[in-house]
């Protein structure tokens, strides 16, 4: 299953070099991989028909039981059928729904196959967290599809409601999974073998849970994003709002249902709120003139009579619950695409101002009439089967009480009604012929056009007639919830209760089309039911307006206040309990008497840059204190800390020197006012609780530390004597790449920081200098550029010669690393020193000459290899990030011992010279051109 998803995001990844050849054609190919999903499903009907299921596991973090689990049973194979089947059939329409010229399409197709892959995934998990990360990425990608066309403020508009309001259900799910899994398991299947005991932790998880759900398939009071996102293109509205990402929330209902529907709370949420929103939904429809808004409110509606029905949790409504997921799931999608055929042809969605298309789109109309027909429960199609089934189930069901069942077949009874009514007006406000109203301009569909909604129409035809083969798939789901066992699904049961109460829907919502005109003038005079928009727009501008309050409270722009209110923090909470603790921790002031030697400079260094008013003073006692540190790091036998200091303290040096040539060279005076005092006594206090702190949590271990056996772990397992390195590399190489990633973050920002201008800006652009046969021929050329007072002759000279010596010395480390101090970052580090020393001797031409490639190219490269480094073993069967040793004998060298984690401190390096290399040109060749521009406009 994971090769399923895995050619879902393949797919898309290639698609936009694709719709450069073969323009909106693209969809045809890509309509094979969810095709490809559909016929391996097919494959499998025989083992869940006959209850066995079909399971993968793969390990992920073993450690904390984390794994990548897939399982298919009847319930998942049927959601996952609809998924790629409607799928394959969306991607065909959309070869004939978009322009040719159309330059979205491949931001498009790529985005809409990674939904289809993330929907297919949410479906086959069988572990909850597993399931959450497929649940949130439907949720971008919802969010990338409905605001599609970002120039439309309708777009942006939606996409941001629909993203704000699932992912508040997401994290509510979120906290709701741990608490059930914590409890029993997070492997669903094991969750749904040994429930968790019943307790208030227990149903807290579930409503969470359910919250999440309701949000998703937009139930009341969450109903109205889901309207909103219909101004995405129409085929996400068929597949993202129909068939896939609005069902996700009943899927989880209906997989949670047999083990928490007797949790307190559930039916009356699950019931009570889909029954509400089943009639809020339907009478909305009614309303509405665009008739895509139409079906938007009347899947709303549907979406509550399935959340009503699955949460139940009978024998009978599991049934009927998933009978009206496949009817839904067909009808629905087969509406919204004749939708999108007749906008495109005819250019206008309004029903006042189409008149005729019967006539003139005939197969169309065929097709829409038999899915309306199936939404509206009319016999023979499917959703008749389904209405059938629900009302049976309810009848059926012994868990709601008499009072309860009475009330929920009348909220059925009346929302069908609804549905009758809203599915006839969409008829005939799509194709009925309207005196006085002229005809539209209208331009034929090609056949290809039109074939996926009549598909889809016509299985909701074949499917009414399919009763007992729907039992057949259906019941392994529905037998695993108590109850009777319900009639074979079917058109015909004789004259029964739901029979009866179908025909009074019916009759009743042809009656309410027919007097249509006084209905309108009814809902004109009665306010919307249940305004969730106008909430939800309230509630934005409130916390809108709450944000500016809390930030002009509390972020007054002062750089000085907001650090010590953080130190505050650290001295009144950790620190006074550190000091509550100390006087009980027994010190040892020293190993030998130059760590006191090397500490006693460090303070006094420290004190005089305190007090100093020069800042290059300043900058330069601050750097002594940090090579005063690394000298501690090396007399306590860490030389890979030393080293790593003693280049992060001299490129720190570098840099503030940099900077400070737009600085005053001196700091102001200031008197020794109340302000200084305080600042004084909060540093003071902080580095008493630092001290407290670090003797406290120093002395407090208990157990014999996980140190003692690295080294030995480092060189079996890592294959490295370095133990620093092989942690880095190997051991926690996920945080190390993390590290490095938000490198590249900075770098790329240091530039918009400081000067306010883009990347593409000159700011960081390569300068080659004026050019001559002379000056191409020799080496420092950017030393001519200079002006001759800010030439040095020695420091020139001492380029020349330590600047090869640099290099080479990086690339030693870089290749040493594992085994010896040194390693990725320590060389690249080094490179990026030598790239400053062949600039402050050369100016920003010579940075240039020394390194003529764009430093995003080389942050790009170095982030590159090293992702690519950390997935490899996952093509060969390892795991990521795993690492391997290579041995063979090379001429000259002999043998070679050669560790796959190099590759990871290659990344590494080039993302430090990156870095340094985009330093150099914003802080050193940006501030040249500011200085010289400054002075020309002097003269």
């Amino acid at each position: 299953m994971l090769w399923l998803l895995l050619l879902h995001f393949a797919a898309a990844v290639v698609s936009p070099l694709l719709c450069r050849a073969m323009g909106r054609n693209v969809f045809w190919g890509l309509a094979a991989v969810p095709g490809i999903s559909f016929a391996w499903l097919i494959a499998q009907g025989s083992k869940v028909i006959d209850g066995r299921a079909v399971s993968e596991t793969y390990e992920w973090v073993p450690s904390i039981g984390l794994s990548l689990d897939f399982r298919i049973t009847s319930l998942q194979w049927i959601l996952a059928l609809l998924v790629t089947g409607v799928g394959t059939l969306v991607l065909i329409y959309c070869a004939s729904y978009f322009k040719r010229d159309d330059k979205s399409l491949w931001r498009f197709s790529a985005v809409f196959t990674m939904f289809a892959g993330a929907m297919l995934g949410l479906v086959l998990s069988d572990n909850l967290l597993l399931m959450y990360v497929f649940w949130e990425l439907t949720t971008v990608f919802s969010y990338l599809l409905v605001g599609h066309n970002p120039v439309r403020s309708a777009n942006r508009r939606a996409a941001m409601q629909a993203l704000l309001v699932t992912t508040f259900g997401g994290l509510a799910m979120l906290a709701g999974i741990v608490a059930i899994g914590q409890q029993s398991s997070y492997r669903i299947s094991e969750l749904l073998a040994d429930p968790p005991p019943a307790s208030m932790l227990t149903t807290a998880g579930v409503i969470l849970m359910l919250v999440g759900a309701l949000t998703k398939s937009a139930q009341i009071p969450f109903h109205f994003w889901l309207p909103g996102a219909m101004a995405a293109p129409t085929p996400v509205s068929a597949y993202l709002h129909a068939a896939a990402m609005v069902k996700a929330g009943i899927y989880l209902v209906a997989l949670l249902a047999p083990i928490f529907a007797d949790v307190p709370g559930w039916r009356w949420i699950t019931i009570g709120l889909g029954g509400l929103t089943m009639l809020v939904g339907g009478w909305r429809a009614l309303r509405q003139k665009d008739i895509k808004l139409l079906l938007a409110y009347g899947t709303v509606s549907q979406l509550g009579f399935l959340t009503a029905i699955a949460g139940i949790g009978t024998y009978a409504a599991g049934l009927a619950a998933v009978t009206l997921v496949v009817s839904h799931a067909l009808f629905k999608s087969a509406l919204f695409l004749s939708v999108g055929v007749i906008d495109r042809q005819t250019g206008t969605r309004d029903l006042t101002k189409l008149t005729g298309l019967a006539r003139r789109m005939p197969v169309l109309c065929v097709g829409a009439t038999l899915a309306a027909a199936s939404m509206a429960g009319l016999p023979p199609l499917v959703g008749f089967v389904a209405k059938e089934a629900s009302l049976t189930g309810v009848e059926e069901s012994g868990v709601l009480g008499q009072g309860g069942q009475i009330a929920l077949l009348a909220v059925i009874v009346v929302g069908s009604a609804l549905t009758v009514a809203y599915s006839a007006r969409f008829v005939w406000g799509a194709f009925a012929s309207k005196p006085g109203v002229p005809e539209v301009e209208l331009t034929r569909p090609r056949a290809a056009f039109v074939a996926s909604p009549l598909i889809l129409a016509t299985a909701s035809l074949v499917a009414g007639f399919a009763g007992s083969w729907l039992t057949t798939l259906i019941t392994p789901y529905a037998a695993t919830m108590p109850g009777e066992t319900p009639p074979t699904l079917g058109l015909w049961h004789g004259f029964t209760l739901g029979l009866g109460l179908s025909a009074i829907a019916i009759a009743t919502g042809f009656a309410l089309f027919f007097a249509r005109s006084r209905v309108a003038r009814v809902q004109g005079r009665v306010p919307a039911l249940v305004d969730g928009e106008r909430t939800y727009n309230l509630f934005m501008r409130g916390l809108d307006r709450a944000a500016v309050e809390a930030t002009a409270l509390t972020q007054r722009g002062s750089l000085p206040i907001y650090v010590a209110t953080i130190m505050i923090v650290v001295v009144a909470f950790p620190g006074a309990v550190a000091l509550s603790e100390v006087a009980g921790v027994s010190v040892r002031l020293w190993d030998s008497p130059v760590q006191a030697a090397i500490g006693l400079l460090v303070i006094v260094a420290a004190f005089v840059a305190v007090r100093s008013l020069n800042r290059l003073q300043a900058v330069i006692l601050v750097g002594a204190t940090g090579l005063g540190t690394a000298l501690l790091f090396l007399i306590h036998g860490a030389p890979d800390l030393a080293l790593t200091q003693i280049v992060v303290e001299t490129v720190s040096l570098v840099i503030f020197v940099l900077v400070l040539r737009q600085l005053p060279s001196r700091f102001r005076p200031q008197r020794l006012a109340v302000g200084r005092y305080v600042r004084l006594a909060v540093a003071v206090a902080v580095g008493v609780a630092v001290v407290a702190i670090s003797l406290v949590t120093t002395s407090a271990r208990v157990a014999e530390p996980v140190s003692t056996g690295i080294p030995d772990a480092a060189y079996d397992f890592g294959y490295g004597k370095n133990v620093v390195n092989v942690i880095l590399v190997d051991v926690r190489a996920w945080d190390t790449f993390g590290e490095v990633a938000v490198l590249v973050v900075a770098a790329t920002g240091i530039a918009s920081l400081i000067f306010v201008r883009t990347r593409n800006t000159d700011l960081t652009r390569i300068e080659r200098g004026p050019a001559s046969d002379e000056t191409s021929r020799a080496w420092l050329v950017g030393v001519r550029n200079l002006r001759p007072e800010r030439r040095s002759v020695i420091f020139e000279v001492v380029t020349r010669l330590v600047f090869h010596a640099m290099i080479a010395l990086s690339l030693y480390l870089l290749f040493v690393g594992h085994n010896l101090p040194g390693g990725g970052f320590a060389g690249g580090l080094v490179a990026g020193i030598a790239l400053l020393v062949r600039y402050l001797a050369g100016g920003r031409y010579e940075l240039d000459a020394a390194a003529p490639v764009d430093a995003g190219l080389v942050l790009g490269l170095g982030l590159f290899i090293a992702a690519a480094t950390a997935i490899a073993p996952a093509f060969f069967g390892g795991d990521v990030f795993q690492s391997y040793v290579f041995e063979f004998w090379m001429p000259i060298w002999g043998d070679v011992k050669l560790v796959t984690t190099l590759f990871f401190d290659i990344g590494v390096y080039l993302i430090v010279v990156g870095l340094m290399l985009d330093i150099g040109r914003s802080l050193g060749s940006g501030i040249d051109r500011q200085i010289e521009e400054a002075t020309e406009g002097a003269r």
